[in-house]
């Protein structure tokens, strides 16, 4: 992940502030501002808050119940005065019963889901977070395993807006002495599983797009929805089409765009 000293900084639903608190401490940005989708009691709850109350004692600015989904949580968060908005390893957390699953109806799939949670994110900082003045850059930091790879990240969560995939770095964790990757909605964090911070802007010409590795398995001999290729022949591009990773794959694109036209 590539941080400067002169950026101001939001994280987004940073679960019990650990990235937010080794950001601060060991990268030092102009600014820096966390944010916490659950209340600042669940957070106790699940995780203690020992880095909460050392963003507290730095007079750093965090904001709990914030749903970058949603506007009326955004409170006084001053508009347009970020140049990097960061969301780490995002990922809803599954159905907790069948009545739940149920009640979803047509927006069962949790794939279309996680990746409309994404897409907004992009969308919302874009337009309201980012100062069209500054570097405009948006991070996702996630997984190359499922189910974290069948969301096409490189490719689909941008689609027919004006924001630019500019390529991706590697997470280096060790960037972030005291870093917790948590599991969704429980107390213990997840192995250091090798990390990749994908990088949006508004700005094409965004001059960190230097500093990336571009997308990869682009171009008609490639399946960038499975990250495979390039295929040396038309029969092995025919078997990976048949294969079930590939139909998978597929089905996710389909709803995705019905997604995308309602």
């Amino acid at each position: 992940m590539i941080i400067k000293k002169e950026w101001r900084i939001l994280t987004v639903g940073d679960g019990d502030l650990s990235f937010s608190c080794s950001l601060l401490k060991h990268h030092q940005p102009a600014s820096l501002t966390a944010t916490v989708y659950d209340s600042l009691e669940t957070m106790q709850g699940k995780y203690g808050d020992d880095f909460y109350q050392e963003l507290k004692a730095r007079n750093n600015p965090v904001l709990f119940e914030f749903d970058v989904t949603n506007p009326d949580s955004w409170g006084s968060l001053k508009p347009h005065s970020f140049d990097l908005i960061i969301f780490q390893f995002p990922l809803l957390p599954a159905f907790r019963s069948f009545e739940e699953y149920q009640n979803r109806g047509e927006d069962v799939n949790i794939n279309t889901l996680n990746r409309r949670l994404l897409r907004r994110f992009l969308i919302n900082s874009c337009s309201h977070f980012l100062d069209p003045q500054g570097q405009q850059l948006c991070f996702i930091t996630s997984k190359d395993v499922k189910p974290y790879r069948e969301w096409n990240i490189e490719n689909d969560l941008h689609l027919y807006t004006n924001i630019h995939y500019l390529g991706s770095t590697a997470f280096d964790i060790n960037m972030f002495p005291g870093y917790k990757i948590r599991n969704v909605d429980r107390d213990k964090h997840v192995k250091d599983t090798k990390g990749i911070t994908y990088v949006w802007s508004k700005n094409k010409n965004n001059d960190l797009a230097e500093e990336l590795q571009q997308a990869l398995y682009q171009g008609d001999n490639c399946c960038t929805a499975c990250r495979a290729g390039p295929f040396s022949t038309q029969s092995d591009r025919v078997e990976h089409n048949l294969s079930k990773k590939h139909l998978n794959m597929m089905e996710f694109k389909r709803l995705w765009l019905t997604d995308l036209k309602k």
